[in-house]
C-alpha cells in the first residue's frame, strides 16, 4: 500500500552506561535528502545509518537525531571521578619531580572536579555501534508504521475523489451524446426560419452536421480518461513508491480535461470540466505527500 512521506519515529536503546535515543522525522520532498545529527565521537557510523534509512525510503526530507543520555543501570555520578583521580596523580607526579610538597585539599578537589566535568566520557563508536543500529531499526519501524497509516488515509481520500471524477465523466458522456442531435434540430429550425426548406437527408445538411460532430467529438478523450482512472485505482493498491507516477498521471488527466473543455460547445460540460480541474488540483496537493 502507498506510504506518506510524512512521519515520526522514536526509540531508546539501553547500554551499560547510557541510553541511546533515536528520533526520526520526515516531510515531503521530490528527492531523497537525509540529515543526520549525532555526537562527534560517533560520526564514523553515519554511512551505516544513512544506508539503513535508504533501504526504507526513496524520497523525502529525513531528519535523524541521535543522542546519548545517562543510563538507568545505576546512579549517575555528578563528577567525573576517574578524571579527577587521573588529574591528582599527574599533579602528584609533577610535584614530586619538582620536589614540591603536595598536600591536596577540598579546594583543589573542587577545582579539579570543575575542570574535568566537561570532558567527554562518550563511549567509542565501535562499542556503541550494535546497540545504536538496533535502536535505529526500532525507530525506523515506528516511523514506517506511521507513514503507512497516513498513506492509508491518503488512499481513502484519493479513492473518494476519484469516484466523484468518474461520476462527472459519466455526466459529460451523457451530455455529449445529446449535442449532435440537438445541433441537427437547431440547424434545421434555423434553416426553416430563414425560409429555406431542407430535408434531413440533404447532402449539404448532412455534411454540415458531420463536420460539426467531428469538431466536438470527445469520445477519444473520454476513453483515455477511463483508462487513466483504472491506472489511478491500480496505483492506490500498489506496494512501493508511486508518488511520481501519480504526478505524471495527473498531468495526463488534466490534459484530457483541458481538451474536452476546449471542444465542448455545451455550457453544462464546460462547468463540469471546471469543477473536475479544481478537484484535480486538490488531488495533486495530496499526491505531493505520497512517496
Amino acid at each position: 500500500m502507498i506510504k506518506s512521506m510524512t512521519g515520526y519515529g522514536r526509540a531508546v536503546g539501553t547500554g551499560a552506561d547510557e541510553q541511546i535515543v533515536v528520533e526520526i522525522s520526515s516531510v515531503n520532498r521530490k528527492t531523497l535528502d537525509i540529515a543526520i545529527s549525532l555526537p562527534r565521537e560517533w560520526q564514523s557510523l553515519e554511512p551505516e545509518i544513512a544506508a539503513a534509512v535508504r533501504e526504507q525510503v526513496t524520497r523525502g526530507r529525513i531528519n535523524i537525531s541521535i543522542s546519548a543520555e545517562a543510563g538507568t543501570g545505576g546512579e549517575t555520578s555528578f563528577f567525573n571521578s576517574a578524571a579527577i583521580a587521573a588529574a591528582l596523580k599527574e599533579l602528584e607526579e609533577l610535584a614530586s619531580t619538582q620536589k614540591i610538597p603536595f598536600e591536596p585539599d577540598a579546594g583543589l578537589l573542587l577545582d579539579l572536579a570543575s575542570l574535568t566535568r566537561g570532558r567527554s566520557t562518550m563511549i567509542s563508536a565501535e562499542a556503541v555501534s550494535e546497540i545504536l543500529l538496533a535502536t535505529l531499526a526500532e525507530a525506523l519501524d515506528e516511523w514506517t508504521a506511521m507513514r503507512r497509516a497516513e498513506g492509508d488515509a491518503l488512499a481513502r481520500d484519493l479513492a473518494e475523489r476519484e469516484v466523484e471524477l468518474k461520476k462527472a465523466l459519466q455526466q459529460i458522456r451523457e451530455l455529449a451524446a445529446k449535442i449532435v442531435p440537438d445541433y441537427r434540430e437547431e440547424l434545421l429550425k434555423r434553416l426553416r426560419q430563414s425560409g429555406l426548406e431542407f430535408e434531413l437527408e440533404d447532402e449539404r445538411v448532412l455534411k454540415e452536421i458531420a463536420i460539426y460532430a467531428d469538431r466536438i467529438d470527445i469520445s477519444e478523450e473520454l476513453t483515455r480518461l477511463e483508462s487513466h482512472f483504472d491506472l489511478f485505482n491500480g496505483f492506490l493498491k500498489t506496494s512501493g513508491p508511486v508518488g511520481r507516477k501519480f504526478e505524471f498521471l495527473l498531468q495526463e488527466i488534466g490534459r484530457e480535461f483541458n481538451t474536452i473543455g476546449s471542444k465542448a460547445s455545451e455550457s453544462a460540460i464546460s462547468r463540469i470540466v471546471i469543477d473536475c480541474k479544481a478537484e484535480l488540483e486538490r488531488i495533486r496537493e495530496q499526491v505531493q505527500n505520497i512517496e
